[in-house]
């Protein structure tokens, strides 16, 4: 390889670098706030229906702009609406810190939907245009290691500010993202984009969502984010109603599992995808996730509730960045496109999940994980039949 060749992939690798740092900043600012919400519900007054609403406000908003703002990472460039996306994360964070009302609160929840809107079509599309078939897999595996990395760290960070303030978590996310956003106006350039591995597709947007080169690839984004969320919202509930846990234990729990995820993305997903490809990856994820969601219900003892935890937050961790890598392959020069519904769909999910499984938790303490289970089994029927584009080998 000549010097100018180096010289570009030097500059490739410090674009990623500055990426996969803002990703890790917003996640970890998404983080910083998790530990304060309980007491800022004390403090204000605030009901679970309440704050289950607030959630909501954000999946919400998020799914209703993803598909705009994955049209306008290909239209506007991929620079400026991980930027602005920043911005708005940074006053998102800033008006949750300040705000003594409800409603600042649910406007402050909507705009972080709207900036998380923004930013992960965009860096996803960006990652896809600053790679090759070769490199994607390990770039996209170490994007959802950086996700997952800031949402181990940041509980744990936001514990030992609200020490010190119980505002001062959310001033600080204010802070970290408003430099992030500098320090991406500043050494960033809009990157070249990539054509060469375009699949030939006709038909508009909407039409486009359906034709199943893509639709069973959103569908299989659906079936995860839901399964996961129906998993994880409950998960501490579920623990302390049937085992007693403590929060100790439950830190223990999450933490240990976010981090075999995030080590299973870094050191294996790029072998894996290479050995196997990303369908049947995604294929056999969905299977060991289905056994293990179901074992929850089973397992009696603190050791094998630990084991069953770690390992099924492996499989989840692996589908994403999974299914992220065959779309970025099949997108084109339409990566934005796919980023935004990539983003929908998951926010359809995360939307959804929660609310039936917290109607079905006041049933029975095991049908929430049931019904993961179930969703999961269908996203293995869904993917029998899904087979590799000719078109991208």
């Amino acid at each position: 390889m000549d010097e100018k060749g180096v010289d570009r992939m030097d500059k490739k690798q410090i674009t990623l670098v500055i990426l996969l740092t803002n990703l890790f900043i917003a996640f970890l600012g998404i983080g910083l706030v998790i530990p304060v919400l309980p007491t800022i519900m004390n403090e204000l007054n605030l009901t679970g229906s309440i704050v289950g609403y607030m959630v909501a406000a954000f999946a919400i908003m998020q799914l209703l702009v993803s598909p705009i703002a994955g049209r306008w990472v290909d239209k506007l460039g991929r620079k400026v609406m991980i930027v602005v996306g920043l911005i708005f994360f940074s006053i998102s964070e800033l008006l949750f810190g300040l705000g003594q009302t409800v409603e600042v609160l649910f406007i402050s929840r909507m705009l972080g939907g709207v900036s998380a809107a923004f930013i992960m079509p965009a860096v996803t599309a960006f990652i896809a245009d600053i790679t090759t078939a070769e490199t994607r897999s390990k770039a996209l595996g170490y994007m959802s290691a950086s996700i997952s990395t800031g949402f181990i760290v940041g509980p744990g960070i936001g514990g030992f500010l609200a020490e010190i303030g119980t505002r001062l978590p959310f001033f600080s996310a204010a802070v970290l993202a408003a430099v992030a956003a500098i320090l991406s106006m500043l050494l960033l350039k809009e990157p070249e984009r990539q054509y060469n591995e375009q699949v030939e597709i006709q038909g508009s947007k909407f039409k486009k969502v359906f034709q199943p080169l893509f639709f069973i690839a959103f569908l299989i984004i659906f079936v995860a984010s839901f399964a996961l969320a129906a998993f994880e919202s409950l998960f501490a509930l579920f623990v302390d109603h049937k085992f007693s846990f403590t929060p100790k234990d439950i830190a223990i729990v999450i933490t240990g599992g976010a981090i075999i995820g995030a080590v299973a993305q870094v050191a294996l997903f790029d072998r894996l995808t290479k050995v196997m490809g990303e369908i049947n990856l995604i294929r056999y994820c969905l299977v060991l996730s289905a056994i293990l969601v179901f074992l929850m219900t089973v397992v009696q003892s603190y050791m094998s509730i630990l084991l069953v935890t770690f390992i099924v937050f492996v499989g989840f961790d692996l589908i994403r960045p999974a299914v992220t890598s065959y779309l970025s392959k099949i997108a084109g020069d339409e990566q934005g496109f796919v980023g935004g519904m990539n983003s929908m769909f998951t926010s359809i999910g995360n939307v959804l999940a929660p609310i039936i499984a917290g109607k079905l938790f006041d049933i029975d303490l095991n049908y929430p994980f049931y019904l993961s289970a179930a969703i999961l089994i269908l996203g293995i029927l869904i993917s029998v039949k899904w087979k590799k584009p000719e078109a991208i080998g």
